[in-house]
């Protein structure tokens, strides 16, 4: 019988980013970062600067982290306790946007800290692969965990029929991101979420569109 599926992010759902983020351009760039909302390159500034960081530059630095500063990043609470629960009943995809080169660090990142699942890294809407992968397992129900809005509408459309949960676990974070209007429920705790999936998958019916 095909089980249900998961399919999560990590940065910001299953691990913490951008408190380490920050804490790194302040100790190794002078930038200053002030976390609250995902418009990031307008939250950073050089010190002295009142003057924002470009998208470009932004990006830079995000490539800067990862992977080299990659073993910064700390577990997200109940998260792995929340996994293993579900991975019972389950099957569990770590859906990332990051580029391809980094896959074998996030996957030994993420078995460092107790989490074993398949890895794919993405760039751009994770509509499309989502699509790809519930037509890969054939779930009778999937769930898509996700922090950044956009995913939830790029999914909402490319597959309708999966359910998707908002999740922005950083607390210094969250209260800036306003509940996506393309997800089905919004919970930054994995203690609460990981109740909430197993319910859809308990009841065995996919979203509707």
């Amino acid at each position: 019988m095909t089980r249900p599926l998961l399919i999560t992010d990590c940065d910001e759902v299953l691990l913490h980013m951008v408190r380490h983020f920050a804490t790194w351009l302040d100790e190794a760039h002078a930038v200053d970062f002030t976390i609250g909302t995902w418009e990031l390159a307008k939250s950073m500034k050089r010190r002295g600067s009142d003057e924002p960081l470009t998208r470009e530059e932004m990006f830079g630095y995000l490539g800067g982290f990862f992977p080299d500063e990659m073993h910064r990043q700390t577990l997200v609470p109940h998260a792995r306790e929340a996994l293993a629960a579900l991975a019972a009943r389950a099957d569990i995809v770590i859906l990332t946007n990051l580029e391809d080169h980094c896959r074998t660090h996030r996957i030994d990142q993420l078995a460092g800290h107790g989490i074993a699942h398949r890895v794919e890294c993405n760039q751009g809407g994770k509509g499309a692969p989502v699509a790809r992968l519930v037509a890969e397992f054939g779930a009778p129900v999937t769930v898509f965990v996700d922090d950044l809005p956009h995913h939830h509408e790029s999914v909402a459309v490319a597959a309708p029929g999966v359910w998707r949960l908002h999740m922005v676990s950083e607390p210094q974070l969250s209260p800036g991101v306003p509940p996506s209007p393309h997800a089905h429920a919004r919970i930054d705790d994995w203690r609460e979420a990981e109740a909430w999936i197993a319910a859809r998958f308990d009841d065995g019916v996919p979203a509707q569109a």
